[in-house]
Order: structure tokens, then C-alpha cells, then sequence
């Protein structure tokens, strides 16, 4: 027992100096290599298991190790303190403040090292949502409600309206319901107020979409007045826009001057294009001083193409010259932000850049690029259109200013077009000479072919140039080197049978036209040329036939259609004649000589009733004839409605006081009917006829004194008593007499030869025959009525 027995010190004093010769076998590395547990630690995971602690108080005692010597000593610190954990005296040294991970209190108890917690078993099931309460019927009823916002937005996108609307009227009493149910249960600061607001906003938007402006009205105005919504000012420019759509233009600007006021200036987009529909409404009030203010306002700060397009318009309606220049000019300095063509083509052949650019060639950008610029042109364009003619003294002064300022822009290709568009004018008021620069056609034509003697167009064009000039012999010889040359250019060959057509050979003309009618099948200018030849030989069986022919290719083509009536017509064919000039009149009615011809054919099939539409018709297209007037009061009286007749005749004496045949015709209706005012006719008739007498007189002294005849003007209509409707008489030439004595008030001119020119030009009609051009001319569809017949021709 006494080896247990550890006195005690003598001294309590400490030694200063004690534990200096302290070693800690830890820190022995030579005998390492002969540590067994510490070999296998190193060699295999041995040394990172966590030590089994459920028979140790503490994770950190210390434990022996084995020496060198083969000894075990218990791990202290270097300073031979304790290690943190360890027990000394029976007092465990407590741990640091900082807890390592899997280490918990539980340790201390006893308990084994269970860091995933896997020792506490299964987690305990969900407990089960309670579908009953209301919070969560709450929270279902939201959800609804934003489903069926979703769903209205879907159907208006795919075009649906009328699903889109019923969608969101359900959204809105399902979203009325909920806020109930949400006051009942909590307070009213905890209603959702962003899916009120969508709620609304969409009925509203639906309601608009589907036409039916009130009930949108209102729903905005239920919105607008809500103060909790915030922002919802803005909303006033769609009420404005449902006002433009209603035509009440006063309640719109209103409505978009109190969105502008509400918008704060940061939002520099909104407040342009608010101020963009304030112009477009000023100019439909006719207030273009009002939208021209708007309008420059917005050029200054934010220019952009419809802004300066409507300014433009606006100085057009107000008629200032200088300030439509300006505005073309701001128009067209409008950048377009759009990248440059270029970039669309590979600079060298790296095969990932052409996969680059082949991909972004004709993606969403670059349609909206190309969408942005063919804006740009079609207002650019019809801008030049429409000052052209009003900016200078003349529309082809105004065209070249066009070009010249068009020429120094970035839309520099435009400049051709408007070149185009002014030859296009010259063609629509028939002024040809304008465009006819022979001389220097003539030189460039000579260029052309004596930089290249073999080629076909250079000597078509130059037989063009000697076809102009009227020398035919000499364009065939042209026309025919081209097509020894190339036996496959079709503007030779046709040129040649227009050459000999001119010449009279005309079955060297028909020759040509049926060769090339075996080349161009369903060519509508070679049809009409061999259907025209075979009429010039008489021999109008086979004109009707290619005539035929051609109305299939073309069969809209009011002159081709009319030509086939007039040969029935000559034919003695009345039921066929008035089959294709009715087809005419349909697609053309304002041609005069059709007109005239149904008009006739029904007074002589005894239905003068339907005559008088086609008459009446005529009197719009030429005002000053009074002779389509006189023939619908004709008609009147043929059809037994006299006192329509009357009242015709009666507005027609107002219009024209010096027509003597009306005169008589109211002098015998009123005398028939019984009327007092025949005497204040007759007079008048009486007056009239001793005027005409005396002018009669005049002129024939007249020319009995110069012995130079003199032509007459005829413009009456065909009298009753058996007579045709359009015979003249001798009334209809007073006129012309009374004009020359001296009266306090000058009489409408009844028998002026200035009319309205309604004649339509056909491409296929009848016109002075020019040949065929080998260059390709670009022409707009608009600029023919009927179908086009072909960019290069010109037939006759």
C-alpha cells in the first residue's frame, strides 16, 4: 500500500523554473517510424474515425501513446497544461467557446456521435392542409382570379375578343367576391390591391377590344378615381383614345392634356407620344395651328418619321411653302438606327463568322430593321409626293428640289424613285413632250452601241431613238441586227411587227405578232396587237376571236371588253354588244362612249327608265354638257313621269337660262299640265329665238365677208315625236350667238368645250404606238387601273 502513498512537498512554494525539463514524446520523430498506431493512421483512414466517446466523459482526454521505448504516456500540452476535455483532479477543464460541428451536449451525457441526427428516426408527416379554413379558401379564390386574367390575355392574343371578354367579366366578380371574403377575415389595410387593379384594367382593356366604348369608359373612370391606385393617371391617355375612336375629338385632347399633366417629365417617351395623339387630333378638327405647335415641339426634342410626316401634312393643310421645305428637310434628317447593310456580309471566309452572320441575316432585329426603313421610305416618299407640286411654281421644279435634297441625305437610293414617280405625273396629265428628250436619247444610244455593236438592247434602243423620229424604215433595219444578233430578244421582234404596222404591211406586222405569239404564250399586248391587225384587214371574225383570247388573260380590261362590244355591235350582235359593254361599264363606269351606247340601247329596247342611270351618270362626269341632262329628262318623258321631267327640265333652264330646246320642251309640259308659268317661258322662248335670228344674221355676214367657214358646236338632245334621242336642233347653236351681245349678267356657259376629261387610257387601247424599250423600267402597281400589262411597253 505505501507504494500508492504520495507525500507531499515540503514546501508550498511553487518552482519557478519547474517543467523546463519536461519532454513531450509527441514531439519524438525519430521513433516514428516504429509507432505502430501512428503508421496506420498514415496509411489507411484510421486515424480520421471519430473515437468511440460513449465510455469517456470527454472527446478530448488524453490518451497514451506509445514511445519509442515502448511506454504510454498521456498527451499534454507543450506546456504541460491539460488538454481541452481532460479530466485532472477530478475537475474536467471546460470547453472553448467556439463548438466544433457534431459535437453537443448530449456527448457529455453519453449519447454517440449522430451529426445527420439519423438516430432520431423518420421526420414526422405534413400535417394536413385544412382546405376548410378560410385563409385557405382565401388563397384558392386569389389564385382563380389570376388564372382567369391570364387566360383573357391568351384568348385576346390569339384574336378570340369574345372569350377574352367573358374571361375577364369572370375575373372580375370572382376578384369582388374575394375582397369579402378578404374583409371578413382580416382588416381592409391586407386587401391585395395590385390583383384589383389588374382585374379592372383588363375588363376595361377587353371591353375596349370588343367595341363597346361606354362600358370601357367607365371601368377606366372606376380606376381613375381610386386614389390607392397609384399611377393610374396614365390611364387617361387610353380613355382619350377611345374618345378619338368616337369622333369626339374635344373630349380627347381633354383627356390627353390631364394624362400629360399627371406624367412626371422623367417619363420623356409617354409624354411625346401623349403629345403625338394631341397633334393627330388637332388635325382632325381642321386646328392645324394647334397641331403644328405640337408637332414642332416634339421635332425639337425627340424627332421621329410620324411626327415630321404629320407636320408636313399640317403645313400642306395651312398651305406655307417655305415651312413644308423645312419640314421635309427635318423629316428626312430623322436618323433611321438601324445598322448598316454591310454587316451582313462576311469579310473574309471564316467559317464561324458566316455561321454568325448567316444566323442574324433575317432574324427579328433584322425584320424590324428593314420594317423600320420601308416606314421611313413609304414617308419619305409620299411626302415628296405631296409638296412636289405645291412647293414651286411648277411640279417638276418641286420634284427636283425633292431629288436634290433627297440626293444629300442618308436615303440617297430614294432619289431614283421620286425620278420615276415625276415621269409617272408627266404620263397621268398626258404631258409626253416632257419626258421626250430625243436628241439626248439619241447620243446616249449611240455611246451604247458603238462601245458594243452586238448587243441587242443597245440596237433596240437606238431603233427606238430613228422610231421617234419617224423614220421606220430605218428603226427596222435596227430592230432586225438585234434579232440577227440575239434571235431571242422579244422587244425586237415586237418593235419589228409595230414597225411594219406603221408602214401598212400589215401581214408582215401579223407575221411578226404570231411569232411572238408562239414565244410569249399569254402575252396580253401581242394578243391585242394581232386582234387590232386582223380589224385594220377587216376581218373582225378573227378579231373577236383574238379578242377573246385576250379578255381570258386579262379579263378585267374595261377597253379590251368595250372593243369586243363595239365589233359585236358592228356585227349586228345587239345581245352580245351590250353583254361585254355592261362587263365594261362595270369595271370602268366613266367611260363616256360606253355610257352613251347602254344609255342608247335601252331607249331603243323601249326602257327608258334604266336608260336614265347611265345618263345621269354622264351628266356627273361632264357638268357643262347639257345634253346628258336633257336626255334624262327625256327619258322622264318617254317613261310617262311628267312632272319629274318638269322639275328636271326646270333645273336644268336654271343652269343653262340660254338653252332654247329646254325652253321649248317647258313651254309644251307646262301648256299639257296646265301650269301659269308657260307665259313667262314662252317669253323667254320668243327672246331667245329673235336673238338667235339676229346673231344668225351676224354670222353669216360674216363669213359671206371673210369666206372662211366657221364650225358649229353641237351639244342637244334628241326631241320626242319619233326623233332618236341625240339628234340635234337647231336650238342648241344660240348660245354661242348670244354670247356676243352685250348683257348685265354674264350666262352660264352652256356649250364651252372645257369639260372634265373622264376618258380612261387603257394600256390596250389606242394610243400613238411606241416601241418597245430592251431596258426595264420599275412602275408602281398603283399607277394602272386595270391589270398591268407589262413594265417595258408601250403599246398602242
Amino acid at each position: 500500500m505505501m507504494e500508492n502513498v504520495h507525500l507531499a512537498p515540503e514546501t508550498d512554494e511553487d518552482d519557478l523554473y519547474s517543467g523546463y525539463n519536461d519532454y513531450n514524446p509527441t514531439y519524438d520523430t525519430e521513433e516514428l517510424e516504429n509507432d505502430t498506431a501512428f503508421q496506420q493512421a498514415v496509411k489507411t483512414s484510421h486515424g480520421r474515425r471519430p473515437p468511440i466517446t460513449a465510455k469517456i466523459p470527454s472527446t478530448a482526454v488524453a490518451r497514451p501513446v506509445a514511445t519509442g521505448c515502448g511506454s504510454k504516456t498521456s498527451l499534454a500540452s507543450s506546456m504541460g497544461r491539460p488538454m481541452t476535455g481532460a479530466i485532472q483532479d477530478g475537475v474536467t477543464r471546460p470547453m472553448t467557446a467556439v463548438r466544433a460541428a457534431g459535437f453537443t451536449k448530449a456527448a457529455l451525457r453519453g449519447s454517440a456521435f449522430d451529426p445527420l441526427g439519423q438516430s432520431r428516426g423518420p421526420a414526422p408527416p405534413l400535417e394536413a392542409r385544412n382546405e376548410d379554413s378560410p385563409e385557405e379558401k382565401i388563397r384558392q379564390l386569389e389564385k382563380k382570379v389570376n388564372e382567369l386574367v391570364e387566360e383573357s390575355c391568351i384568348a385576346n392574343s390569339c384574336g378570340d375578343l369574345k372569350l377574352a371578354l367573358e374571361k375577364a367579366k369572370d375575373a372580375g366578380r370572382k376578384e369582388r367576391v374575394l375582397v369579402r371574403q378578404r374583409e371578413q377575415v382580416t382588416s381592409p389595410e391586407n386587401i391585395n390591391l395590385d390583383l384589383t387593379y389588374s382585374v379592372l384594367f383588363n375588363l376595361a382593356s377587353q371591353y375596349s377590344a370588343n367595341e363597346m366604348y361606354p362600358e370601357a369608359l367607365n371601368t377606366y373612370q372606376v380606376i381613375v378615381k381610386n386614389k390607392m391606385f397609384s399611377n393610374a393617371g396614365r390611364l387617361k391617355v387610353n380613355m382619350g383614345n377611345i374618345y378619338l375612336k368616337q369622333r369626339n375629338y374635344s373630349k380627347a385632347i381633354k383627356f390627353y392634356r390631364m394624362a400629360l399633366d399627371q406624367i412626371p417629365s422623367v417619363h420623356k417617351e409617354m409624354r411625346i407620344k401623349i403629345m403625338q395623339n394631341i397633334g393627330v387630333t388637332f388635325i382632325k378638327t381642321g386646328q392645324y395651328s394647334d397641331a403644328i405647335n405640337s408637332f414642332e415641339h416634339i421635332m425639337s426634342v425627340a424627332p421621329n418619321l410620324k411626327a415630321g410626316f404629320n407636320l408636313i401634312l399640317s403645313y400642306f393643310a395651312v398651305g406655307d411653302r417655305e415651312k413644308m421645305k423645312k419640314a421635309f428637310q427635318k423629316l428626312i434628317a430623322v436618323p433611321l438606327e438601324t445598322d448598316e447593310d454591310g454587316k451582313y456580309i462576311s469579310p473574309n471566309d471564316d467559317p464561324h463568322t458566316n455561321l454568325v452572320i448567316e444566323a442574324i441575316k433575317n432574324d427579328h432585329l433584322r425584320q424590324m430593321e428593314r420594317e423600320r426603313k420601308a416606314m421611313a421610305e413609304k414617308y419619305i416618299m409620299t411626302a415628296a409626293k405631296l409638296i412636289a407640286p405645291v412647293i414651286e411654281t411648277s411640279f417638276a421644279v418641286g420634284y427636283d428640289w425633292c431629288v436634290e435634297v433627297v440626293k444629300a441625305s442618308q436615303y440617297v437610293e430614294l432619289a431614283n424613285d421620286l425620278e420615276i414617280n415625276k415621269a409617272i405625273m408627266y404620263l397621268r396629265q398626258k404631258d409626253f413632250n416632257q419626258e421626250n428628250e430625243f436628241s439626248q436619247a439619241s447620243s446616249y444610244a449611240d455611246l451604247a452601241v458603238n462601245s458594243d455593236r452586238y448587243n441587242p438592247s443597245a440596237l433596240t434602243n437606238k431603233g427606238n431613238t430613228v422610231f421617234a423620229n419617224g423614220d421606220y424604215e430605218k428603226a427596222a433595219e435596227f430592230y432586225k441586227e438585234a434579232l440577227r444578233n440575239d434571235s431571242s430578244c422579244t422587244e425586237a421582234l415586237y418593235n419589228i411587227g409595230l414597225t411594219c404596222k406603221k408602214l401598212n404591211r400589215l401581214d408582215e406586222a401579223l407575221d411578226c405578232f404570231l411569232k411572238l405569239h408562239a414565244i410569249l404564250r399569254n402575252s396580253a399586248q401581242v394578243l391585242y396587237q394581232i386582234a387590232n391587225i386582223y380589224e385594220l384587214m377587216e376581218d373582225p371574225n378573227q378579231a373577236m376571236e383574238w379578242l377573246m383570247q385576250l379578255i381570258s388573260v386579262v379579263p378585267t380590261d374595261s377597253r379590251a371588253l368595250s372593243k369586243l362590244g363595239g365589233l359585236y355591235d358592228s356585227e349586228g350582235d345587239k345581245s352580245q354588244a351590250f353583254q361585254y359593254y355592261y362587263e365594261s361599264y362595270r369595271y370602268f363606269p366613266s367611260n363616256i362612249e360606253v355610257i352613251e351606247w347602254l344609255g342608247a340601247y335601252y331607249i331603243d329596247t323601249q326602257f327608258c327608265e334604266k336608260a336614265i342611270q347611265y345618263f345621269e351618270r354622264a351628266s356627273l362626269i361632264q357638268p357643262t354638257q347639257v345634253k346628258w341632262q336633257l336626255m334624262v329628262a327625256s327619258c322622264f318623258r318617254r317613261s310617262g313621269n311628267y312632272q319629274k321631267a318638269l322639275d328636271t327640265y326646270k333645273d336644268i333652264h336654271r343652269k343653262f337660262p340660254e338653252n332654247v330646246e329646254c325652253l321649248r320642251f317647258l313651254v309644251r309640259l307646262c301648256t299639257d299640265i296646265g301650269l301659269k308659268e308657260v307665259q313667262e317661258y314662252a317669253t323667254k322662248l320668243k327672246r331667245l329665238e329673235k336673238m338667235k335670228e339676229i346673231r344668225e344674221q351676224r354670222t353669216k355676214s360674216g363669213r359671206d365677208g371673210s369666206g372662211g367657214p366657221r364650225g358649229r358646236r353641237d351639244g342637244s338632245a334628241g326631241s320626242d315625236g319619233g326623233q332618236n334621242c341625240g339628234a340635234g336642233s337647231r336650238g342648241e347653236r344660240l348660245s354661242a350667238q348670244l354670247r356676243a351681245l352685250p348683257r348685265t349678267e354674264e350666262p352660264y356657259d352652256s356649250s364651252s368645250n372645257k369639260e372634265l376629261d373622264a376618258s380612261y387610257v387603257d394600256p390596250l387601247g389606242p394610243q400613238i404606238e411606241r416601241p418597245r424599250t430592251a431596258a426595264k423600267k420599275r412602275v408602281d402597281e398603283d399607277d394602272f387601273a386595270d391589270e398591268e400589262l407589262g413594265d417595258d411597253l408601250l403599246p398602242e
